[in-house]
């Protein structure tokens, strides 16, 4: 019992400071002040540290000897590598639990779009967890453990640039549209029709991050 509460405090630490770097309050390429870090979340620098290494694992964050952990910077590179990936796996993947998803899972596909609605029409903070979150759940009732596992870790990395790619004006709007489009496909069960809608919608959003981390890069 003591190793599963220790276990699941670890796992709530790392969800703290993920969350932290996912919606930017850990600013990127700066030195991570671990010491007030981890007086605002009421710990020790020892479980913060092993958090650090984890989520380094993940690919959130890098180490410099000397120097501690430093938030990864958006790379047009990374955000390549991710999409590409995503464009990979994640149409059929979504046709396949089309097809697949009980009356309990397609209602929590729909709850989870009004959500991500709301909050992208108020530019809230959630966004992000709430775009990863609706993409998981067109895709987890495939079955496909693996491959959903996957697409879960890329969904991680590439939440930062979700947040990028909805700064500029109207960008929310042609979301909601496509994600509104996707979700109504998909509770038809037309995976042939929702594939295409989803690589679609992946090929748009990282058309739109070469133009934005190249001028970013630029300046």
């Amino acid at each position: 019992m003591t190793n599963l509460i220790v276990r699941n405090l670890a796992e709530q630490l790392v969800d703290l400071v993920r969350d932290r770097i996912l919606n930017g309050t850990i600013p990127a390429d700066q030195p991570i002040r671990q010491d007030t870090l981890a007086a605002e979340l009421g710990i020790s620098k020892i479980p913060l540290r092993e958090a650090l290494t984890r989520l380094e694992q993940e690919g959130l964050v890098r180490s410099q000897a000397n120097r501690g952990y430093f938030v990864r910077t958006l790379s047009t590179a990374e955000a390549e590598e991710v999409y590409a990936l995503r464009l990979k796996l994640e149409p059929e993947m979504v046709a396949m639990a089309a097809e697949r998803a009980t009356e309990e899972e397609r209602q929590h596909a729909i709850r989870i779009h009004d959500e991500l609605d709301k909050v992208t029409d108020a530019h809230g903070d959630g966004v992000g967890r709430f775009n990863r979150a609706f993409h998981l759940a067109l895709i987890q009732p495939s079955a496909q453990s693996i491959t959903t596992h996957l697409l879960e870790r890329l969904h991680v990395l590439g939440e930062r640039y979700v947040r990028k790619h909805l700064e500029p004006l109207g960008r929310d709007q042609r979301a909601n549209d496509e994600h509104s489009l996707m979700l109504k496909l998909w509770l038809d069960r037309d995976g042939v029709a929702v594939a295409e809608a989803t690589r679609s919608h992946i090929e748009k959003v990282i058309v739109d991050l070469r133009r934005q981390l190249v001028t970013r890069q630029d300046d």
